[in-house]
């Protein structure tokens, strides 16, 4: 039907199917797009009532087919009496089946126009802000990421890498051509745990070791889970240490983290606290 219509409307033959439906199909060359269209079909063709062309409708809506059966031979039937062949009836309730599965009314048509319009022209002339705000509004479908992902490639933009020093919940955009991976993107790091990362690195500048990540951080909302979660995305590969080392260090810095909670709370100072240890 797409075909048809692009077709129709730069030149080729329009078929309006029967001489009578022209002002109703002259508008969109033929093709039935609206389901106002079914219903003056049927009024015209068939003699329907607006009632039971609105019934027509929403049958066809349904797409029942006890009712969709009834609905043929009240259809064809009604043709018939109006000096319509049957088999020219039966084609034209056919294409008018076949076009339920697509077909809106005439309004929520023009709105979806209006936004296709709009989300083309942003993709087109921004793409890597409009692929990044798709992406964040599925940040929790992991499989339309990656579906997404595919399509910013297609579209030659790069996607970075998670990376606690740069990135936010969201996806974002560094320039033109890239697109930073969003900490909410990862499974295992929910809304909580990315806005506090955020939160202290824009309070008190970028991590740099894993100890000072795990120390600067609420444990009860950054916790192992999370911290292993973006260890294994890659999101510390900002520290210079593989990532092997870096789950072999953490249980160090989680102690360490706690054990700075307690004695916080104790009102006391360890003068050893920061002292260098583990992966930097």
């Amino acid at each position: 039907m797409v075909e048809d219509f692009i077709q129709r409307k730069h030149g080729a033959r329009v078929d309006y199917f029967h001489p009578d439906l022209e002002p109703v199909l002259r508008h969109t060359y033929g093709v039935i797009l609206y389901q106002e269209q079914v219903m003056q079909i049927a009024q015209i063709l068939a003699g329907y009532t607006l009632g039971g062309a609105d019934i027509l409708r929403r049958a066809m809506g349904k797409k029942k087919p006890e009712e969709m059966a009834q609905q043929r031979e009240i259809f064809v039937s009604g043709a018939v009496e109006r000096g319509v062949r049957e088999t020219t009836a039966s084609r034209i309730f056919d294409l008018m089946e076949k076009f339920a599965g697509y077909g809106f009314n005439k309004s929520h048509s023009v709105a979806y126009a209006l936004l296709a319009y709009q989300t083309i022209w942003l993709k087109t002339h921004f793409p890597a802000e409009f692929m990044s705000s798709v992406m964040s509004s599925d940040i929790d479908n992991t499989d339309k990421v990656v579906n997404l992902i595919d399509e910013c490639r297609r579209l030659g933009l790069g996607v970075l890498p998670p990376d606690i020093n740069s990135s936010h919940h969201d996806f974002t955009v560094p320039d033109d051509m890239s697109i930073l991976y969003g900490l909410g993107a990862i499974k295992g790091v929910g809304r909580a745990a990315a806005q506090q990362i955020v939160d202290v690195r824009n309070e008190h500048g970028e991590f740099r070791t894993l100890d000072e990540f795990c120390m600067r951080l609420d444990t009860q909302k950054v916790n192992r889970r999370c911290t292993e979660a973006l260890i294994r995305a890659g999101a510390m590969d900002c520290f210079g240490h593989t990532r092997a080392a870096l789950f072999e260090h953490l249980d160090k810095a989680l102690r360490s983290a706690d054990q700075r909670l307690r004695d916080s709370h104790a009102g006391q100072n360890d003068m050893f606290a920061e002292s260098d240890a583990g992966p930097h």
